[in-house]
């Protein structure tokens, strides 16, 4: 797989996200090979007596294996805990290292990168860190955060993503600039989703729902690409009408939040009253029914009584009146004074012991 590594720029310039070569460890070009055997005969020389001009021929291939001793030792490298080690082999992949001390053939025939898979990397759209020393000041990009909504009003957006390496060998073969192209794609993911949802569910409930849908997206894209790269997650920052027109927004936020307390308060007011008149029109019922119940028991216990008293009068007419008579009187005149006139011709007034009366204040005494 030969490649070039002089194609300069950023983003997706020079024919789309794949770029024109692996991405490689940055650094000067090393040396040509010629030239360093050239320099390494000529500082031999110097060394030797008589300016090198005796050297032999035994002389020549001591040199030249302590040369070819030394570029072949360039091959070994060291890849750390959180890297994967890539060899290539005349410009073909080769292998696959694990963390520890590994050996390639080294340039030209081969070469070597360790990418970092295990780092998380963040890229930041909308807004740039001003101070270097991470104070926490940060500037305002329109260019990048500005967006148009699906009801047509723009929307100020900040959000960081955070993605890590899942192929190395795609990483570094398949896009020429990864921090470009995830900014370009995240930046490209937002607009779409924002384009899709309506400024007030973007404003309010709906910012985890429009994170999710963004990173999915961002996905599919960096997948189509062949990136090698996975989207660990898409963090909202800052999502703001324009300046010039937040502070009405604002206001519009507040009254809903207003609306919906009020409609909070008569929901509760409502679950509180509701149950209370339920149960006071359970109780009015059940006490109708309760006084429905006691007047027909009572009208049927007296027709069934003036049943019986009638039956009783058909066996026997004459007694049966004069009983009703005595009862009758009975229940007239318990309750009153009695004063007994005799009809006879006597004196005209009986003698009246009220023995109930004495019984009564008999008991009273007793108890003082």
């Amino acid at each position: 797989m030969p490649w070039s590594n002089n194609n300069g720029g950023g983003g997706w310039k020079g024919g789309g996200p794949w770029g024109a070569g692996p991405q490689g460890p940055s650094g000067p070009t090393p040396p040509d090979l010629e030239e360093l055997l050239r320099r390494g005969q000529d500082r031999i020389r110097d060394l030797l007596p008589g300016g090198g001009r005796s050297i032999g021929a035994k002389g020549i291939g001591l040199i030249i294996g302590i040369l070819v001793l030394a570029w072949m030792a360039s091959g070994f490298y060291r890849v750390q805990p959180d890297e994967l080690g890539v060899e290539l082999v005349f410009g073909n992949l080769y292998d696959q290292t694990q963390p520890g001390l590994n050996y390639n053939f080294p340039y030209p025939i081969g070469a070597s990168f360790t990418p970092s898979v295990l780092t998380i990397r963040e890229t930041t759209i909308g807004m740039r860190d001003i101070d270097a020393r991470g104070s926490g000041a940060v500037r305002d990009v329109p260019e990048e955060s500005l967006m148009l909504t699906g009801d047509e009003n723009i929307v100020d957006v900040d959000f960081k993503v955070q993605w890590r390496i899942k192929n190395a060998v795609n990483f570094l073969f398949n896009i020429q600039n990864p921090e470009s192209s995830v900014k370009s794609v995240a930046e490209s993911a937002m607009r779409e989703v924002v384009g899709r949802n309506n400024i007030e569910l973007i404003l309010t409930q709906g910012r985890a729902q429009v994170e999710a849908d963004v990173q999915e997206l961002m996905q599919s894209t960096l997948d189509t690409y062949g990136a090698g790269i996975e989207i660990t997650q898409v963090q909202m920052q800052k999502v703001d009408p324009p300046s010039q027109v937040i502070d009405a927004f604002r206001d519009v936020q507040a009254a809903r939040a207003d609306q919906e307390r009020l409609q909070n308060e008569a929901q509760a007011y409502a679950n509180k009253v509701v149950p209370e008149a339920r149960g006071e029109a359970a109780g009015i019922v059940q006490r109708a029914n309760a006084y429905r119940d006691q007047t027909v028991a009572l009208a049927r216990g007296e027709a069934d009584r003036f049943l019986k008293v009638y039956e009783e009068y058909r066996k026997a007419p004459e007694v049966t009146r004069k009983r009703i008579f005595l009862e009758t009187m009975e229940r007239v005149l318990g309750g009153t004074d009695k004063v007994l006139i005799d009809g006879s011709g006597g004196s005209g007034v009986v003698p009246y012991l009220p023995l109930d009366e004495l019984t009564r204040r008999g008991a009273a005494g007793d108890r003082r």
